[in-house]
């Protein structure tokens, strides 16, 4: 028998303490230039807590001044909204940074020199990892054998990428660790590998990688971003790319706010709400990405109607070939219809003139089947975009799809003796990357980098996207830029962001530079205007051969993530 306890008795509800919450801290920035169209002569701004608070001239400021927290002396620098990079490979950016980088190498005997002074100073690595190799570039114009990887690395297992991403060298000890790979689609002998052999492989290195070399390459690439005003970044990953593990991981990094906000898109078809769910749980904001509809023209694998001019034995030897289609119009149909029942964004990565056809026939068949107007409300997307024609940047148009492009390939590889010129032939190689045409019929721009494809820059961006080796594709300083800043923002469902104006997120930098001047309105890209009665901000000066501008500070809502703290 349990001993009787006796009840308590009621007692006085306790006394409840409400307390306001902390004001959100104020700073006051003036004697600069803010770049704001809520006021093209504006030098200061204020900042409350995560917000911008108010934008104007100097002589208006006065009266924040002894309200404020802080206040910072611009001394003339500029400021402008973040830039936002949407395209972006976060993980083997910071691998490029702080590992084996080949980008620099201008023949094969440096990179095989590289090679084995990486294989020297890193003996506890499992797998050495390396980025980007150009063979286009090199003298002896081929890649580097599997023997002579396998004498620079030692034996030991190497997982190489070509520039583009899209193939990669590898030692024979790194085949003996994935079963049944020789059997795969896009192995060869003694080429580089693609497709499902080049998956395979690139599954089993990066799974090597430890948690603590995974969050020290991407706290590498996130520091890099910060440092050049950059705020946020698309990272692009799935099941082919990278793993789960490196995806979440990566997403909750972010989230500590150390650095620049990750938007993360994982590249995975969707079949049902159920797979719609399951990308949502990754923290995904859409199934988009590098969903691959082809490959890329540097490997010979992007989708071509017409064969490729070089015939390239790397693609297989025969005289015809037009890359790799891996997705149908069909298939294109069923994800975008399944992501947009679901309410998730949709996207491909598409390069070839077949690949974007497929794209486009697939999104208007899926808006025949769940409507129109609902599929442009998702604003799905597409990834680098690069050979369009008239018929497809009007689907573009009509379907309201954002052409998420990168000007730094076209910078790379344009021309009239560049990579595509040699892919493509001449007349061919002029009609990529048509970013006017695709502004002229309203269709949205996001511009990135495909970092570590090319580097991290948003100036030097923006600078390409102008100064476009086809004249008639290049678009004007304002619209590169808010295709880099503001676009985005869009390209994620935000138009509210992206801008420096009263009520918008506090994602800004600060940077010196010189003179800033307003494209004049011509056709010609080398007109500019610094007459302040334009009523239009002004940008630096970014005709090549002038310097680009220093960033001094980045601020992501509010919180300083590179440059002097102002908390």
């Amino acid at each position: 028998m349990s001993e009787h306890v006796p009840e308590p008795a009621p007692s006085r509800p306790a006394k409840q303490h409400f307390s306001r919450p902390a004001r959100p801290r104020t700073v006051l920035l003036r004697g600069g230039e803010v770049h704001s169209p809520a006021d093209p002569f504006a030098t200061a701004m204020v900042v409350e807590g995560d917000r911008i608070a108010w934008v104007g001239e100097e002589g208006a400021a006065d009266s924040f001044a002894d309200g404020v927290d802080e206040v910072v002396q611009l001394d003339g620098a500029l400021v402008t909204p973040a830039f936002t990079d949407a395209h972006v490979h976060t993980t083997a950016t910071g691998l490029a940074l702080t590992g084996l980088d080949l980008s620099g190498a201008a023949t094969l005997p440096e990179a095989l020199a590289r090679i084995r002074a990486h294989a020297d100073a890193r003996p506890a690595d499992r797998v050495l990892l390396g980025h980007g190799w150009d063979a286009a570039v090199w003298p002896e114009g081929r890649p580097p054998s599997r023997a002579e990887l396998d004498e620079a690395a030692g034996g030991r297992p190497l997982y190489l990428t070509r520039v583009d991403v899209h193939s990669a060298v590898v030692t024979t000890a790194l085949l003996d660790l994935v079963p049944g790979v020789r059997e795969r689609t896009g192995f060869r002998a003694d080429a580089p590998l693609t497709g499902d052999a080049h998956h395979a492989v690139r599954k089993v290195a990066y799974a090597t990688l430890t948690p603590a070399q995974r969050t020290e390459a991407q706290t590498a690439a996130l520091g890099r971003a910060a440092a050049l005003g950059i705020g946020t970044l698309h990272e692009c990953a799935g099941p082919d790319i990278s793993g789960e593990d490196d995806f979440t991981g990566l997403l909750a990094l972010a989230r500590e706010g150390a650095g620049p906000r990750v938007v993360g898109y994982w590249a995975e078809v969707v079949a049902s709400a159920k797979d719609a769910q399951r990308i949502r749980e990754l923290g995904a904001i859409g199934a988009a990405g590098d969903l691959f509809a082809d490959g890329s023209l540097g490997s010979h694998t992007a989708h071509l109607h017409a064969p490729y001019a070089d015939s390239p034995s790397s693609a297989g030897g025969t005289a015809g070939h037009t890359g790799v289609a891996h997705l149908r119009a069909e298939d294109v149909a069923a994800h975008v219809a399944a992501c947009t029942e679901a309410g998730l964004q949709a996207g491909f990565h598409a390069i070839g003139d077949a690949a974007l056809t497929s794209v486009v026939d697939g999104v208007r068949a899926a808006a025949e089947r769940v409507g129109l107007g609902r599929v442009r409300a998702a604003r799905h997307r597409v990834e680098h975009a690069e050979m369009l024609t008239e018929r497809t940047i009007a689907g573009f148009a009509e379907l309201a799809l954002t052409a998420s492009v990168q000007p730094a390939f076209d910078a790379a590889w344009g021309g009239a003796d560049g990579m595509y010129a040699a892919r493509l032939g001449a007349d061919r190689a002029r009609t990529l990357n048509p970013y006017a045409a695709l502004l002229k019929a309203g269709v949205p721009l996001a511009l990135g980098s495909d970092s570590p494809v090319t580097p991290l820059d948003p100036w030097g961006t923006v600078r390409a996207a102008v100064f476009h080796r086809t004249r008639a594709h290049g678009i004007s300083a304002r619209a590169a830029f808010t295709a880099h800043t503001r676009g985005g923002w869009r390209a994620v469902g935000r138009d509210d962001a992206g801008v420096l104006v009263p009520g918008a997120p506090a994602d800004y930098a600060v940077w010196r530079t010189g003179e800033l001047i307003v494209q004049a309105p011509d056709e010609r890209v080398e007109r500019w205007s610094t007459d302040p009665r334009s009523g239009t901000p002004g940008l630096p000066d970014l005709t090549p051969g002038n310097d680009l501008p220093v960033c001094l500070t980045t601020v992501v809502g509010g919180r300083t993530v590179f440059g002097p703290p102002n908390e």
